[in-house]
């Protein structure tokens, strides 16, 4: 179990659409909001390391039944010899949290949103950091989760299983492949022994840019917990 740091304020106004510095108004809800999450949530992670193999079908992770498909995770991983998959979660506390301040105030609630949204952010950073200092890791890519891209998100399911994240941190997902407690993350990481090359993260790096709802609005899908 990890507890949190200060959260950023700053993410969780871009969260909540601000553009450029937030007023008072909205830094005194996002003050509050991250009290309310630091002394309430305690986030979990696990992860494994997987060898990987790629055929016709796409990546072949080992303990994972299905082929992970798509142009983008092929070039995320290309020269990788394996991957780290990772799951973090707030827990259902978060989304308790956010519930409750619904019932008092909508803005209340919008702002304890946006703040677990950068919380869950923080916890894969602090995970990475973590998981990359107990092994061995020459050179590695940034997160890549299922949805991103023209990685479907019916992997999601997949990927829960071969963590068993279900038992292990309580993650599990819905028939529509969304994650339950919303507030987590799913990820895979790839590992080489030499220099990877780093594919643009974001939208900029994105094949589904052109027809993306959240890009239109925006948004970024990586960046919607």
């Amino acid at each position: 179990m990890m507890e949190l740091l200060p959260i950023s304020l700053t993410e969780a106004a871009r969260y909540m659409g601000v553009r450029g510095e937030p007023d008072d108004s909205i830094m005194k809800l996002l003050k509050n909001a991250e009290i309310l999450v630091r002394e309430n949530v305690h986030p979990r992670y696990v992860y494994r390391e997987a060898e990987i193999t790629t055929d016709r079908d796409g990546i072949r992770i080992s303990g994972v039944n299905a082929p992970f498909t798509g142009n983008d995770i092929q070039k995320h991983l290309k020269g990788c010899r394996s991957v780290i998959l990772l799951a973090a979660t707030l827990s259902e506390t978060a989304d308790k949290l956010i519930r409750q301040a619904a019932v008092r105030n909508i803005a209340e609630s919008l702002a304890v949103d946006c703040i677990c949204s950068a919380a869950v952010e923080q916890v894969c950073d602090r995970a990475e950091e973590e998981i990359f200092s107990r092994i061995n890791a020459p050179y590695r890519t940034w997160r890549f989760s299922p949805g991103y891209g023209d990685l479907p998100l019916e992997l999601q399911g997949e990927l829960l299983r071969a963590l068993n994240s279900q038992r292990r941190i309580g993650l599990t997902a819905t028939e529509n492949s969304l994650l339950i407690p919303s507030k987590s993350v799913t990820a895979i990481i790839g590992i080489s022994d030499t220099p990877v090359m780093r594919q643009t993260s974001g939208c900029a790096g994105c094949s589904m840019r052109e027809s993306c709802g959240f890009s239109k609005m925006g948004k970024s899908c990586g960046k919607n917990t």
